[in-house]
C-alpha cells in the first residue's frame, strides 16, 4: 500500500487533484449565473436552479452503476472517460439555443461526470494505506473546493466581460486540459482486481450496503452536508446581487474565493480525524458550519462572508472525515458504499438546490437558514449514533 511522502503518492494527490478540480468547476460553473440564466430564458429562481439540480441527480443516479463499471474495465479509464466526455458536453451547452436543451445537455453532462467522483474513492481506498488515507482523501476533496471555487469565480469574470455561454465553453477547454494531465500522471492500479460482478447483481449489491446501520447513518450525513451546502450557494447570489447589495457577477464570482477555505480545512480535518477520531471532529465541523450559516443572517456584507468562508471550512472538513469513513466501514463491495454515499450526496444537492428556492421564495433568507439550522441538529443525531457504534468492541478498531 502506498504511503505519504513517496513519489507514487504524490503523483496520486495531483492527478485527483486535477481531476476533482476540473469535476466540480464544470458541475458548479453555472451556480453563479443562476440570475443570468433567470433573467436570460424569463425564468423563476427556483426553475434556474434546476440546471444544478437535475446534474447532480443525472451523477446520483449514474454513481449507483459507475463503481461496478470501474470494477470491470478499471479505475483510470473511468476517470479519463468521464473528464473528456463531461468538457465536450460544456462546450456544447455554450451553444444551447434554449433552456430545455441546456437542461438536457445538463443532464448529460451528470452522466458523464460520475465516472470521476464514483470511482475516485474507490481508486484511494485501493491504493493508499489505511494511515495516510484521511490525508490522501483530504487533497482529492481540497481539489473538489479549489476546483468549484475556481468553476465559480472564472464563470462570473467571464460573464461579465463577455457572456455566460462564453463562460461556460471557457470552462469545457479547460476540462480538456485538465484531462490531459490527469492521463499523464495517474499511475495505473497496484491493487486493483477486475471484478466478475453483473449489473443485475448490482441492486442487490447495494442494498446489502443498506443493511449496514453505521453506513447508512453516513448516508444520511451526506445527503445532510451537501444539502445544506448547495442551498446556501444557490441563493447567495439572488442576495447579493439584489438590493441593497447590488453586486455585480464578477463580485459574486469572487467570494466563492471562500472555497479556499475548503482546501485547509479538508486536509488539516482529515489528519485530526485520524488522530482523535472521526465522531468527534465530524461534530466541530458541524459547528463551524452552523456558525457560519447564522453570520449569513447579518446585514453587514463582510460578516456574510465570514459566515460564508466558515460554513465552506466545516462543509469540506466534514466533507472529506465522511468520505473516507465509507471505504473503513465497508467490509466488502467497497466500489458499491462509496456509490451510494455519493448518490445520497448528490441526490441532497438535488433536492434541497430546489426545494431551497421555494423556501426563499417564501421566507427569503431566513428561510434557508433555517433549513440548514434543522440538517445541523440531524447531522449531529447521526453523529452521536455513529458514535455508540463505534462503541462496540467488534467494531472499535474501524473507528
Amino acid at each position: 500500500m502506498i504511503q505519504q511522502g513517496t513519489t507514487t503518492f504524490r503523483n496520486i494527490s495531483l492527478a485527483l487533484f486535477a481531476g476533482g478540480f476540473i469535476t466540480f468547476a464544470l458541475l458548479y460553473s453555472l451556480q453563479p449565473l443562476m440570475p443570468e440564466i433567470s433573467t436570460a430564458f424569463a425564468i423563476t429562481p427556483a426553475q434556474s436552479s434546476l440546471t444544478l439540480s437535475v446534474t447532480t441527480v443525472a451523477m446520483a443516479l449514474t454513481m449507483l452503476f459507475v463503481g461496478t463499471l470501474s470494477d470491470l474495465v478499471g479505475r483510470r479509464y473511468i476517470m479519463t472517460a468521464a473528464l473528456v466526455i463531461s468538457s465536450l458536453i460544456a462546450i456544447l451547452s455554450a451553444f444551447s439555443s434554449g433552456f430545455t436543451e441546456l437542461l438536457l445537455l445538463r443532464i448529460l453532462q451528470g452522466v458523464a461526470l460520475a465516472g470521476l467522483p464514483a470511482t475516485a474513492m474507490t481508486y484511494l481506498a485501493e491504493e493508499i494505506d489505511t494511515s495516510s488515507l484521511g490525508y490522501a482523501m483530504g487533497l482529492y476533496i481540497s481539489g473538489n473546493s479549489i476546483g468549484g471555487m475556481a468553476g465559480r469565480f472564472i464563470s462570473g469574470v467571464i460573464t461579465d466581460w463577455f457572456s455566460w455561454r462564453t463562460a461556460i465553453g471557457f470552462i469545457g477547454v479547460l476540462g480538456l486540459c485538465a484531462a490531459l494531465i490527469f492521463w499523464l500522471v495517474i499511475p495505473p492500479s497496484r491493487n486493483y482486481v477486475k471484478s466478475a460482478v453483473s449489473f443485475s447483481r448490482i441492486m442487490p449489491l447495494l442494498w446489502s450496503q443498506c443493511r449496514n446501520p453505521r453506513l447508512l447513518c453516513l448516508y444520511g450525513l451526506g445527503f445532510l452536508l451537501m444539502g445544506g451546502f448547495v442551498t446556501l450557494f444557490n441563493y447567495i447570489g439572488f442576495e447579493l446581487t439584489g438590493e441593497p447589495y447590488s453586486l455585480s457577477q464578477s463580485v459574486v464570482g469572487s467570494l466563492f474565493v471562500v472555497y479556499i477555505m475548503g482546501t485547509l480545512s479538508s486536509t488539516w480535518m482529515g489528519r485530526m480525524a485520524d488522530r482523535y477520531g472521526r465522531s468527534h471532529v465530524l461534530i466541530l465541523t458541524l459547528v463551524i458550519i452552523l456558525a457560519g450559516a447564522l453570520c449569513t443572517l447579518h446585514a453587514d456584507l463582510w460578516v456574510k462572508i465570514v459566515g460564508l468562508a466558515l460554513f465552506a471550512f466545516g462543509f469540506f472538513g466534514g466533507h472529506s472525515i465522511a468520505s473516507s469513513w465509507v471505504g473503513l466501514v465497508a467490509k466488502q463491495h467497497v466500489s458499491q458504499a462509496n456509490a451510494l454515499y455519493l448518490f445520497f450526496y448528490y441526490v441532497g444537492s438535488s433536492v434541497s438546490g430546489t426545494g431551497g428556492g421555494v423556501l426563499y421564495s417564501v421566507q427569503d433568507w431566513q428561510g434557508i437558514v433555517g433549513m440548514i439550522v434543522v440538517y445541523v441538529i440531524l447531522a449531529v443525531i447521526l453523529c452521536r449514533i455513529l458514535a455508540h457504534l463505534d462503541e462496540r468492541p467488534s467494531e472499535a478498531t474501524l473507528k
